[in-house]
């Protein structure tokens, strides 16, 4: 994925996000490992939205997690890849004994987005201390809890890593850690973002 290419992207799906109404709403990313997240975290920031990463559970007893990370976050919205969020919805069916609230959450899948609703995307004025993301413990010791980030939170973070490790143009990055998490997100994909340089990502697997 090229620079202009995941510009493109990331500006049709915050053209969609932004259609629906959903600018400065909090929006949930389920998304097994890829590009589909990194495309789908940036159009959040540029649709205005807050974005809270997560994992995509594949096991019911981990539901309880996810469930609670909804309720916190108060999301409108989940996005995820098709096959994905297919999978999920068939987790939450009528037989699981989930809550009203996982089988009521709509959502959206980016990968059906076409590239052509760029061209309608609209940039907002947000300021630096906007809240840009939620970011969630994983609750293995307790319940989830959420923290505010904001823009400028984001920006400092980032731009200390990659002074931090003398980052130059012709370094390439290789990260395997899951993108929902601090280090996989800032460190893997916002720093090399910034920096303007190749970027491999592996499944954590």
């Amino acid at each position: 994925l090229t620079y202009a290419q995941f510009d493109r992207r990331a500006r049709a799906i915050a053209a969609r996000l932004q259609d629906m109404g959903l600018a400065g709403q909090r929006v949930l990313l389920v998304y097994p490992p890829g590009l589909d997240f990194i495309t789908a975290f940036f159009g959040c920031l540029y649709a205005g939205c807050t974005a809270v990463p997560t994992y995509a559970p594949r096991r019911n007893r981990l539901l309880d997690r996810f469930q609670a990370i909804v309720a916190d976050a108060g999301v409108s919205i989940a996005l995820s890849t098709s096959s994905a969020a297919a999978q999920f919805q068939g987790m939450i069916g009528p037989k699981s004994g989930q809550t009203t609230l996982l089988s009521k959450l709509p959502w959206l899948a980016t990968d059906e987005i076409s590239n052509d609703q760029a061209e309608q995307w609209s940039e907002p004025a947000i300021a630096s201390d906007a809240l840009a993301m939620l970011q969630y413990t994983s609750g293995s010791t307790s319940h989830p809890k959420g923290v505010m980030i904001s823009y400028s939170n984001l920006m400092e973070n980032a731009r200390t890593i990659h002074d931090a490790f003398g980052i130059q143009r012709q370094v390439n990055c290789v990260f395997w850690l899951p993108t929902y998490h601090d280090m996989g997100l800032i460190g893997g994909v916002l720093v090399p973002a910034i920096a303007g340089i190749t970027n491999i990502i592996l499944s954590p697997a």
